[in-house]
This record gives C-alpha cells, sequence and structure tokens, in this order.
C-alpha cells in the first residue's frame, strides 16, 4: 500500500466518525462483552481503538501492527499475574485489527488462530458492522484464552473491560 493513500485515508479519518461507529451505548455493549468474556476465563482482554496515526508515522512507515505493541506496552496488557494478557487493537483508518497478547500465550495459541479472529473481525468491519464486528473478536479471543487459562485460575480482574477509544 503506498504512503501517500493511506496518509490521505488518515487524513480524513475523523474521530467524530468513530465515536458515531462506537457511541456510548456501543461501548456499554462491549464492556458487557469482556467481562462476560473473562467470566469464562482467567485472561485478561483489553479493547483499544484507534481513530488514525499521525502524519509522521504514516510517511516514516509505521505499520499497525507496530502501532498495537506500542499500545499494549503503553496500557501495561503484560502486566498481569499469569502473563496472560490480550490485545484487541482496532485501528479504524486502516479497517484493520491486531492482536497482541503476552508471553503466557506463546506456543499455545498459533498466530493462524488470532489471525482468524482479526480476519472475522475486519470482515464484519467492511460491511459497516463496527460493534458486530468488535462483539464478535471478544467472543472468539475468549475461547482461545479460555482454552488454555480456564476461570478456575483466575485471580481478579487486572485490567479495566472498558474499551478505550484514542
Amino acid at each position: 500500500m503506498n504512503r501517500i493513500g493511506r496518509l490521505c485515508r488518515h487524513l480524513f479519518e475523523t474521530h467524530l466518525l468513530t465515536h458515531r461507529r462506537f457511541p456510548p451505548a456501543v461501548l456499554d455493549r462491549i464492556e458487557a462483552g469482556v467481562r462476560a468474556a473473562e467470566a469464562s476465563h482467567a485472561g485478561e482482554l483489553r479493547v483499544v481503538i484507534e481513530t488514525d496515526l499521525d502524519a509522521w508515522s504514516i510517511l516514516g512507515g509505521k505499520t499497525s501492527r507496530q502501532r498495537a505493541i506500542e499500545v499494549f506496552a503503553g496500557f501495561h496488557v503484560w502486566d498481569t499475574e499469569l502473563n496472560n494478557g490480550v490485545l484487541l487493537y482496532v485501528l479504524g483508518a486502516d479497517r484493520v485489527v491486531e492482536i497482541v497478547t503476552d508471553r503466557g500465550f506463546n506456543e499455545l495459541v498459533t498466530p493462524a488462530e488470532w489471525r482468524t479472529v482479526c480476519q472475522a473481525m475486519e470482515a464484519e468491519f467492511r460491511a459497516g458492522r463496527w460493534a458486530e464486528g468488535v462483539l464478535a473478536g471478544v467472543a472468539a479471543a475468549a475461547v482461545l484464552m479460555g482454552r488454555h487459562f480456564p476461570g478456575a485460575a483466575r485471580s481478579g480482574n487486572e485490567l479495566p473491560d472498558r474499551p478505550v477509544v484514542l
């Protein structure tokens, strides 16, 4: 993808559009979905939705994956007792999803399994179903997380369930 086209897409993606896609009622539904998902496993799930990247990031070639890793660190998703944090990162301007996981999932869940979750979410986004896409991603991630961190091992809620909109 060329940087100029991507830059234009990011310049025209507005925070107003993001807030229309994810109004408070939708954020409430996503929060409830995360809470319900975490009740079924001991993992910690964090949802972050970002409208766009700044021009310098785009021109510098920053990928959505690189940004997701920054967000993972910035929101301390890695800082859980069992090293089982998972970030669902949505970059609206690119209409992509990145999943970043803590080392507790290394060699337990394959990148292909996580990528399947991302692709299902992205398909919903292309159809204009943003809330449904995130909720489906939360549910699918919960299945993968529960397979390796059953609810019995849960030591409490270590990360906020409320999605963050940047």
